[in-house]
C-alpha cells in the first residue's frame, strides 16, 4: 500500500507553534491547549500529536497574539464603571463610519447606532433598503474595548456593561463619550434638517441615552447637549441611568418641555433571550412616568433579538410621521 506523504501545515502555523511553546506565551499557551483539549508532547522536538491539532494550534496563536497586540495599544487606563471615585479619562478611538445618502430630497438624518459586537457596515446595508428616499443613514462603529460582560475580552461597544440590562452599573464616561461622538457627527447637518438618532440592543441604550442628554439638556459629566432631536428609536434595548433620570431632569432648566416633546418609538420581542422584554417594556413606563409624553412601545410575539420586516415596517412609517417626510417626493 502506498502510503500519502504528510502535508506541513503552512509556515506561519510551524512558526506560531514553536513561539507558543516557549518563552512567555507558554502560560498562555498551556491554558487555551487545555481550553481547546489540544495535547502535545512536552519532550523531544515538542512535535504535535497530529497535523490538525498543529493548525488549531496555529489558529490559537493568531488570536492570542490579536488579543495581546490590540490591548497592548488600547488606552484603557481605569476602570469601566462609574464608582464615584476618580480615575484616569479613557481615550476611546472609534471605527469606520458608513453613510447611507438619501435616494430623494435630503429631508432628515439618522445616526443609526448597531448592538455589542457589531459594526455599522451591517446595518447600513439594511437601512439601504428601506424605502425612505429622503432620509440619510449615518452609521458609525464603536471602539473596540474589553467588555466586561465578555471578561475583558476586546469587542466593539458604546460602553463597557456587565450585562444586557437596565439593572447593571452604568458606565458613564463610556455613555457620555458615545453620545459625544453622535452629536459631532450631527454637527455639520444643515439647520433645516430634522435629525433622529436610533439604535439596535446597546445601540439602543446608547439612542435613548443621547435622548436623555438631550431632555435634560447635559451629559453626565456636565458638558452642554448640543444635537437638536425630533426622534428617537431603540430596538430591542434599554434605558440606562434610568434610576437617576428623574433627578437629573428635576435640576435642568426647559428639561420638562424637551422630554415630553420628543418623540421616542420603542421595539422589543417577547422572545429576546438576550436582553429580556421586560427591559423594554419599563424603560417605556419609566419614560412615561418622567413626561416623555410621546413614547410608543410596540411588542411583537415571537420575535427573538434580532429584526424583521415587520418591525422595521413600523419604523419606516413612525419615522415618515414624526420627521415629517415627504415618501411621495423622489427629486433631489
Amino acid at each position: 500500500m502506498i502510503r500519502r506523504p504528510r502535508r506541513e501545515p503552512p509556515v506561519v502555523l510551524n512558526f506560531g507553534v514553536d513561539l507558543l511553546l516557549s518563552g512567555p506565551f507558554y502560560p498562555f499557551t498551556a491554558w487555551w491547549m487545555w481550553v481547546f483539549e489540544i495535547r502535545f508532547w512536552q519532550c523531544g522536538g515538542k512535535e504535535m500529536e497530529s497535523m490538525e491539532a498543529r493548525i488549531r494550534l496555529g489558529f490559537v496563536l493568531l488570536g492570542i497574539i490579536g488579543s495581546v497586540l490590540l490591548l497592548s495599544n488600547m488606552s484603557f487606563t481605569g476602570p469601566s464603571m462609574a464608582s464615584g471615585g476618580k480615575t484616569a479619562r479613557r481615550a476611546f478611538d472609534f471605527g469606520k463610519t458608513y453613510v447611507v445618502r438619501p435616494k430623494g430630497k435630503h429631508q432628515a438624518t439618522v445616526v443609526w447606532l448597531h448592538g455589542l459586537g457589531d459594526n455599522g457596515s451591517s446595518w447600513s446595508q439594511l437601512l439601504e433598503a428601506l424605502p425612505l428616499p429622503n432620509i440619510k443613514w449615518i452609521c458609525p462603529t464603536a471602539p473596540t474595548r474589553p467588555v466586561t460582560l465578555f471578561g475583558g475580552f476586546p469587542s466593539t461597544a458604546w460602553f463597557d456593561v456587565e450585562e444586557l440590562s437596565e439593572d447593571a452599573p452604568d458606565d458613564l464616561e463610556g455613555l457620555d463619550a458615545a453620545a459625544t461622538h453622535v452629536a459631532n457627527l450631527l454637527s455639520t447637518e444643515p439647520a433645516d434638517i430634522k435629525i433622529g438618532i436610533g439604535g439596535f440592543s446597546m445601540g439602543s441604550a446608547t439612542a435613548l441615552y443621547s435622548g436623555t442628554c438631550f431632555s435634560v439638556g447635559k451629559y453626565a459629566n456636565g458638558n452642554p447637549f448640543t444635537a437638536n432631536l425630533s426622534a428617537v428609536v431603540g430596538l430591542s434595548g434599554w434605558l440606562p441611568c434610568a434610576k437617576t433620570l428623574g433627578k437629573q431632569l428635576e435640576g435642568a432648566d426647559g428639561a420638562a418641555d424637551r422630554a415630553a416633546s420628543l418623540p421616542t418609538l420603542l421595539c422589543h420581542g417577547k422572545a429576546d433571550d438576550v436582553v429580556s422584554h421586560k427591559y423594554g417594556e419599563k424603560s417605556s413606563r419609566v419614560l412615561t412616568s418622567l413626561g416623555f409624553k410621546d413614547v410608543t412601545f410596540k411588542s411583537y410575539n415571537s420575535l427573538g433579538h434580532y429584526t424583521i420586516p415587520q418591525e422595521m415596517d413600523e419604523v419606516c412609517a413612525w419615522l415618515s410621521s414624526k420627521l415629517g417626510l415627504d415618501t411621495s417626493s423622489s427629486s433631489k
